[in-house]
């Protein structure tokens, strides 16, 4: 089964965010903002897409992120997805980008870490680094206020996630942290100072 949804608010329901219909070129576009009560990263924090529930599947979008102007100097452009988000919003697993550790990025090691798989709750970036757990992170060429295209293949255990075309996945997590079993929505996850901007969002359901 194939979802492919326009960019209305109506199709989407805010999980502390803020999400505005905008237009720039002549496109319509969905904006997602963090709602700022919530302060820590890698939270719960997406525009949710309304009435579909996902398992197994390809998740695509074309997405960008713009640092807002009072942005604080670790904000990096986050913008990404959510899966398999359970009903109350508690449980979840991510991808996110760092267009801000892009190609233009002159630090080496913020470089590495130009996107990022995580799980909610439990499973932040943080959390990852403090473990020396280095392989859901890998470097990206990408930039802030460019359009990305996302495509992620999930399948069980099993993420797969591809940049603007690439037949190599940017990244791959052989062993997502919610296992085989959740199934749930889909959304666009955006963190702080950003301002993330959706084109394009398709689903297809394997099961």
């Amino acid at each position: 089964m194939n979802y492919q949804s326009e960019m209305q608010l109506e199709h989407f329901t805010p999980i502390y965010t803020e999400i505005h219909s905008v237009t720039e070129d002549g496109q319509s576009l969905l904006r997602v903002v963090k709602n700022q009560k919530l302060e820590e990263f890698d939270e719960n924090t997406y525009a949710k897409l309304n009435k579909v529930l996902f398992h197994n599947g390809i998740i695509e979008a074309k997405l960008k992120g713009r640092l807002l102007p009072d942005a604080p100097d670790f904000a990096r452009g986050f913008v990404g997805i959510v899966y398999r988000v359970n009903e109350d919003d508690t449980a979840f697993e991510s991808f996110y980008l760092r267009p801000a550790n892009g190609r233009s990025c002159q630090d080496s090691i913020r470089r590495a870490h130009g996107c990022q798989y995580f799980s909610y709750p439990g499973y932040t970036f943080s959390y990852f680094r403090d473990h020396g757990i280095t392989e859901y992170e890998a470097s990206a060429d990408i930039e802030l206020d460019e359009w990305i295209t996302l495509k992620a293949v999930i399948q069980d255990e099993r993420a797969e996630f591809y940049l603007n075309g690439s037949q190599k996945p940017i990244l791959v997590v052989n062993q997502m942290k919610h296992g085989i079993g959740q199934k749930g929505a889909v959304g666009i996850y955006v963190d702080t100072g950003t301002e993330a901007f959706v084109a394009d969002f398709k689903v297809t359901c394997f099961d």
